[in-house]
């Protein structure tokens, strides 16, 4: 998701270099969506792996 939100950005950055103030807005508004995303999920599995919640701890547990 990193990966496509960097894509996205990078085409902003050219495309609003060119005069594409149109495509620029649209692919900005997109790579912050999926970066936003993307520090959501990982704040998330942060928390998950601090808590321990995963197979193998339920597995070592039996």
């Amino acid at each position: 998701m990193l990966k496509y939100a960097i894509i996205f950005a990078v085409i902003s950055l050219i495309a609003g270099a060119l005069g594409f103030g149109g495509v620029a807005a649209g692919t900005a508004g997109i790579a912050k969506i999926l970066f936003g995303l993307f520090l959501i999920l990982a704040v998330i599995f942060v928390v998950l792996a601090a808590l321990g919640v995963g197979a193998i701890k339920r597995s070592s547990d039996r």
